[in-house]
């Protein structure tokens, strides 16, 4: 009597030991450099697995695709930069309303570490997978979370935002560095831009405030 195959259940690889943490970092990391080398015309899983020093078969444990690094290093970076901005809210080096929000433009305009022919790349691909909405949820998530915890006391920063305000500001300041990104302006890493990025938002933050009575 011929026996059933019972059938074969594939699942990727998570990296819960510290080698293989080390392994999927390398891979990461590997695919940033390759993306600022030659951005996405140069981005394949085997060009990534060269840089990583490892076969192709053990990206492939971790990485489903091409397409999956770029979300990881999405997903690393915009946690990356996130941490910095929280840090930079509770405004250890300038608590004022514009220090704070100065802080945290600089951290976002700085993102990945410099690395702006990647960061180029992963918006391109992003963009071209869903539109951007997983770039924007996690910022937008975190400045709902800092209206309602970094906007308390007389150093008040954001107040309680509404959904409205949350899209508005998350949106804004995304979208400004995003199309200075993308359009490779020289002047995005300038003191001018941040400048103009700063004057935007405490502005809209101060018609927020005013609207609701709040001293901005």
């Amino acid at each position: 009597m011929a026996t059933r195959r019972q059938p074969v259940e594939t699942k990727r690889r998570t990296p819960r030991q510290t080698r293989s943490a080390e392994t999927v970092a390398s891979i990461v990391e590997a695919a940033a450099q390759i993306l600022e080398k030659g951005g996405l015309a140069a981005f394949t899983t085997n060009a990534v697995a060269e840089r990583a020093g490892v076969s192709i078969g053990t990206l492939y444990q971790y990485f489903a695709d091409k397409n999956a690094l770029v979300m990881a290093l999405a997903r690393e970076e915009m946690e990356a930069a996130l941490g910095e901005v929280a840090r930079a809210l509770q405004g250890e080096v300038d608590p004022s309303v514009e220090g704070r929000i100065r802080a945290m433009v600089r951290v976002i305009v700085h993102a990945f570490r410099g690395r702006q022919r990647a960061r180029k790349a992963v918006i391109q691909a992003i963009l071209s997978q869903d539109g951007g909405i997983s770039l924007m949820a996690p910022v937008a998530a975190f400045i709902a979370r800092a209206g309602e915890t970094v906007g308390r006391g007389p150093n008040s920063l954001l107040g309680p935002l509404t959904r409205e305000q949350v899209f508005v500001v998350s949106r804004s300041l995304m979208g400004v560095v995003r199309a200075a990104v993308l359009e490779e302006q020289p002047f995005l890493a300038s003191r001018g831009f941040e400048d103009e990025i700063v004057r935007m938002i405490v502005a809209y933050l101060g018609a927020v405030s005013a609207a609701a009575g709040r001293k901005p």
